[in-house]
């Protein structure tokens, strides 16, 4: 049965790739599931500074652009 979460495809250099592909292997789990990792512990990062994104504010999210 197909999966019904969302797609996203990622473009990035083939030697960061690789090193991922390694780090995910080392973890014992699939690139997926790394980048995965990876994006809930920066939310969680996020949310710690900022406070809990509420879901629903989402599309309200005001841009933010520091130099």
């Amino acid at each position: 049965m197909p999966s019904k979460l969302p797609h996203y495809a990622l473009r990035t250099p083939a030697p960061i790739m690789d090193k991922l592909k390694y780090i995910a292997l080392y973890h014992g789990r699939s690139a997926n599931k790394e980048i995965e990792q990876l994006i809930i512990k920066h939310i969680g990062t996020f949310e710690t500074e900022h406070g809990a994104i509420d879901p629903q504010q989402i599309a309200e999210v005001p841009v933010v652009r520091r130099s």
